[in-house]
């Protein structure tokens, strides 16, 4: 239970930081792009950690799932930084 409990907590709190840092973007808050990127790191790790549950179960569909999602997640990651300047030059 402690485990599980912690896990969600930590799925939970990716989820909220995930939609902070989009929103911030939406209305061009200066913080925003740092959120965006904490929350990007989260989301990347889960969808590392996260199939190796599957994977000891034989569950290959959800590892494959993980896997399919990891791949735009780190495209958003490589393309923020790329993009960084239209992401941090707010005028508020």
């Amino acid at each position: 239970p402690m485990r599980i409990g912690m896990h969600i907590t930590a799925e939970i709190l990716t989820g909220i930081l995930l939609i902070m840092g989009a929103y911030g973007l939406l209305v061009n808050k200066k913080w925003a792009f740092n959120v965006y990127l904490i929350s990007l790191g989260m989301l990347i790790y889960t969808l590392i950690a996260s199939p190796g549950y599957y994977a000891d179960k034989g569950d290959i569909v959800f590892v494959g799932m993980f896997t399919i999602l990891l791949i735009p997640a780190v495209a958003f990651v490589v393309l923020s930084f790329a993009r960084k300047e239209e992401f941090t030059n707010f005028n508020r």
